[in-house]
């Protein structure tokens, strides 16, 4: 196990190179930053200054280089909109964004385990039939829109959650719920698939035929066994809940990562866009580190060695 340790680790290495190295690229490509941080009528000569004192005008390997070596000391440079350094500023946005990722995993789990075990018990009925069908019509809604819907309805017409903002728990009902009905019909799906292949197993027939109760038999010995898929579907929903929910924090203005980075495209705001992006690379690279000592505890069969 050390060994598997190290041995990612050390992979992290080169994927955060070539991440950096992406990321530049794209941004080199975008555009000229002088032009969105400078007035429209400001002179060639400032704008050329401008230039010059950003490094914009050296050969792009020099800035290449002289971006991982400020990137090694932390430095990813300074938000010309927010006149700060861009890491602070993206680290503390991290919070909202973890609070409406765990709140929404949470929503998703909760609705998703009995949905998919009680759908597999009642394989062929109608209420499998009905639980399988929300769960394609969860997995269809696009999020801006069922965001949308959910503040016309809850927070325009009825006035239960506010609709928009950060601060109480309220605030966060609604978002949450926009982003976990995806999660949760995905892993409905996945639960429901994964219990109907285990509890056709010899030894799940063994137990009920040794007189074990359906209750003991699902819940102890299905249960565990099915959930190897499901953590593999659980990580990935979260490194999407993590770095992907740039709409639905744009939609309700929830203060996240997501929000700030969309904001940061827009405007080009280069040195937050690569901070961002690195941070969630990172956070991605361990959910998938974590993931993998996750199914080393659930199944102890697999080897890493």
């Amino acid at each position: 196990m050390k060994k598997y340790l190290v041995k990612r680790l050390l992979q992290i290495i080169p994927v955060l190179f070539i991440i950096t190295f992406v990321v530049f690229v794209l941004v080199y490509l975008a555009g000229d930053p002088v032009a969105l941080m400078l007035p429209e009528d400001a002179s060639e000569a400032d704008r050329e200054a401008l230039r010059t004192a950003l490094g914009l005008n050296e050969p792009f390997l020099y800035q290449y280089f002289h971006f991982i070596g400020d990137l090694f000391r932390g430095n990813f440079g300074t938000s010309f909109r927010y006149h700060q350094e861009a890491l602070p500023l993206v680290l503390e946005r991290l919070p909202a964004t973890f609070e409406l990722a765990v709140a929404s995993m949470l929503i998703a789990i909760i609705i998703a385990i009995p949905m998919g075990i009680f759908s597999a018990k009642k394989r062929n009925s109608f209420v499998d039939l009905f639980i399988t069908g929300g769960s394609v019509l969860g997995k269809a809604m696009p999020s801006f829109w069922l965001g949308i819907m959910l503040i016309l309805m809850l927070a325009v017409n009825y006035q239960i959650f506010p609709v928009s903002g950060r601060g109480t728990w309220a605030h966060l009902i609604l978002p949450a719920i926009t982003l976990g009905t995806g999660v949760a019909a995905e892993m409905t799906r996945l639960v429901r698939s994964s219990m109907l292949d285990i509890l056709n197993q010899d030894y799940i027939r063994t137990a009920k035929s040794k007189g074990v109760s359906d209750t003991l038999v699902v819940y102890k010995h299905a249960f565990r066994n099915s959930l190897i898929p499901v953590v593999t579907i659980t990580s990935l929903q979260v490194t999407h809940l993590v770095s992907g929910a740039l709409i639905t924090e744009t939609v309700f203005s929830w203060p996240g990562l997501g929000q700030l980075l969309v904001q940061a495209v827009n405007g080009r705001d280069m040195a937050v866009v690569q901070a961002a992006v690195f941070v969630i690379a990172i956070l991605v690279i361990l959910i998938n580190l974590i993931t993998d000592l996750i199914y080393r505890l659930l199944d102890p069969r697999i080897n890493y060695s």
